[in-house]
């Protein structure tokens, strides 16, 4: 055979103009396309995001509004039930927040009562958590324990204070230790309702699978009680910076607790504003500290 017959010939009716434009298509079709632009992102990161943002400039325009109304009241030092006439307004707190920020006391307060929350708090999340989980799974050690509990967690943190003194030999352990207690009730007690929540036909499953208690602990009761833990761990947050403020200012001689109590002793209303306004901040940050290590160890809770 001829080497022209291995040339392959075009169909019976086609033209050659149309042979070339089918050819040179699929070139068209793999062009590379232009990339989205900078309106058409925004317009995607917008639709995206529009809930948090919506969230955010509402809880602007509320912390404005709170800020308006403190300054009216304070202005015109109104008298309606609540006396606002030694109220500072938010430009005196404001003035003595940029006096204080430069003070090495004020941020060594500061970072005395963060260390002391850090400490307590993370003793109580070491005992509590584990402690709660046992108590859960283990029938002879809820009945041991969980009395014991119950009368001691009805206990305010202040009526601790006298009793702390005794047992600890200075007011820094002393401190710490109501902290610890503090935070400790609601991790332990959260973690008992989380176990006390777990679907049965999960264990069992775990069980008929040849899962050992370990194996059951691991992979079963501790990613289903994973919710209610964080919960008590940010319940338990808010309740150690109530304790700790109020052993500061009974027997403490630094910390942001003690920061407001002596400035109400010292008659300097815009320092106890600014006590106050700093302790509702770390507090803030605390909780959301944990809520994003909620998010990061928990990423299902989130879709």
């Amino acid at each position: 055979m001829s080497s022209p017959a291995l040339v392959r010939q075009p169909e019976d009716g086609m033209p050659a103009t149309a042979l070339a434009e089918a050819g040179s298509a699929p070139a068209a079709t793999n062009r590379p396309s232009a990339p989205p632009s900078f309106a058409t992102l925004g317009l995607r990161w917008y639709r995206l995001n529009r809930a948090g943002l919506r969230a955010a400039a509402i809880g602007v325009i509320s912390l404005l509004a709170f800020l308006l109304v403190w300054h009216l009241l304070t202005t015109y030092r109104v008298v309606f039930f609540v006396r606002f006439t030694n109220v500072p307004s938010p430009l005196a707190v404001y003035a003595s927040f940029t006096t204080a920020i430069h003070d090495p006391k004020f941020l060594m307060h500061i970072l005395l009562s963060c260390r002391r929350i850090f400490i307590g708090f993370s003793l109580a999340a070491i005992v509590g958590v584990p402690l709660g989980l046992i108590m859960g799974r283990f029938k002879l050690v809820h009945e041991v324990i969980f009395p014991v509990a119950e009368v001691l967690r009805p206990i305010p943190a202040i009526a601790w204070v006298p009793m702390a003194i005794m047992l600890w030999p200075t007011n820094e352990q002393s401190i710490v230790f109501i902290t610890f207690l503090g935070s400790f009730f609601p991790i332990l007690v959260n973690t008992l309702h989380g176990m006390s929540l777990v679907d049965p036909v999960l264990v069992r499953a775990a069980q008929c699978l040849g899962a050992r208690e370990r194996s059951i602990f691991r992979e079963v009761y501790f990613p289903a009680s994973l919710p209610h833990i964080f919960t008590g761990l940010t319940v338990g947050m808010g309740v150690a910076w109530v304790s700790l403020i109020a052993a500061e200012m009974i027997s403490g001689q630094y910390g942001i607790g003690y920061f407001t109590w002596e400035a109400y002793s010292l008659v300097q209303y815009a320092d106890i504003a600014l006590g106050m306004i700093a302790i509702g901040v770390l507090g803030l940050g605390s909780s959301l500290l944990i809520r994003g290590a909620g998010q990061l160890v928990m990423p299902w809770r989130s879709t």
